[in-house]
């Protein structure tokens, strides 16, 4: 038999899956991945279900996406973030993994470099990797996981093409400042880089901050692809609605790696997602309301257990730091199979330091009875 993709077959399976598997072995409670266990709004299922029912909504898309769906994310930046993208500035995609696979793809060649902030999302590698381009990293600095410039500047070379941001971010919580984010649009603009920014948790944010898009920033859209989905602020990842906006330069390339991929993204919830986006200013306050009282309960109670929680800005995600001499894969296979309940080990995220290695990280979107349950006992 040939050669199979060398990069291919160096993959590892994901620790999320590991971790899932471990905690189904041990029937522990899981707040290990990134998605809620209980429904999402009743109207939202039922314009789903509305949009299943018309026949010919069951039908491939325009490759680009549902023109309905296009127009909504048009005006929703505009009314959201005074960000003005047209109609050819935005593509549907299936989910924000492939609008990421898709934007690092069209902008990377081999030999190319990235520069990957860690604990970064495992995706990033990945697609950088598959892309053929070279990552290097720059972590964050503990314990509020801030932005360093000259960590960045040090990092960047003729080489350099991709800054990769993700905010507000998994798995810090982190909510970038003004600051941090002027720092890296700063140097992009400098060293002429490309930004894909992973926005997803952009509604997720706490205690009276507010998600800045980095492509607001002057001299920062022409450069940026902004990324984001209807499965976190609406609570269905399922779904895979996921959408890319950048300068029409930047999305032509990005289509033409769409088209090739999946060439649409599911059809009958791209209606859906027009008629949720037409609701979302109603709908964010009461979304927040309910996550920021599930981060109170779970940090708050947490304070009373032997992990040091680090109080997370944003996102549905909370990290721990363990006792002293404790490392991260061991004490998760030791909550599942001791107290029953599954984390996720944050070294996973990092290539540079082993400060993951000191941490855990916690899954807060649950429904208040498995929060509970897992509180008592971590406590």
């Amino acid at each position: 038999m040939k050669e199979l993709n060398r990069i291919a077959t160096t993959f590892k399976e994901s620790i999320f899956s590991e971790i899932s598997r471990t905690a189904n072995e041990f029937q522990a409670i899981n707040l290990s991945q990134g998605f809620p266990n209980f429904h999402a709004p009743e109207w939202l299922l039922e314009l789903a279900r509305e949009s299943v029912n018309e026949n010919h909504h069951n039908q491939y898309s325009p490759s680009s996406g549902n023109n309905g769906l296009v127009h909504e994310l048009s005006e929703y930046y505009k009314r959201f973030y005074n960000l003005d993208y047209q109609t050819n500035e935005i593509t549907v995609t299936a989910g924000c993994t492939e609008a990421l696979y898709c934007a690092a793809t069209a902008l990377l060649n081999p030999g190319d470099e990235v520069l990957l902030f860690e604990p970064f999302y495992d995706s990033y590698l990945a697609i950088s990797q598959l892309a053929g381009a070279k990552a290097k990293f720059i972590t964050l600095e503990k314990p509020e996981f801030k932005i360093n410039a000259s960590a960045i500047e040090k990092n960047i070379t003729n080489k350099t093409k991709v800054i990769f941001l993700n905010n507000p971010h998994n798995p810090t919580g982190r909510v970038f400042s003004h600051e941090e984010l002027n720092i890296i649009a700063g140097l992009a603009i400098k060293h002429d880089l490309f930004v894909i920014s992973d926005e997803v948790y952009e509604h997720l944010v706490f205690d009276g901050k507010r998600h800045t898009p980095i492509a607001t920033l002057e001299g920062m859209k022409e450069r940026t692809f902004t990324l984001s989905s209807l499965g976190k602020t609406f609570g269905v990842t399922g779904w895979k609605i996921g959408w890319a906006c950048g300068p029409e330069v930047m999305t032509k390339a990005l289509r033409n790696i769409h088209q090739f991929n999946v060439f649409c993204a599911n059809h009958p919830f791209q209606f859906a997602a027009a008629k949720a986006l037409q609701k979302i200013d109603q709908y964010i306050p009461e979304f927040k309301k309910i996550y920021e009282d599930k981060k109170n309960l779970f940090v708050n109670s947490l304070e009373k257990s032997e992990l040091k929680i680090i109080k997370p800005e944003g996102t549905y995600f909370a990290m721990a730091e363990l006792p002293a001499g404790k490392s991260d894969v061991d004490f998760c296979l030791e909550l599942i199979k001791e107290k029953g309940v599954a984390a996720i080990p944050p070294s996973a995220f990092y290539q540079e330091s082993n400060e993951g290695s000191k941490m855990l990280r916690f899954c807060f979107a649950k429904d208040n009875d498995t929060l509970n349950r897992a509180i008592e006992r971590l406590i």
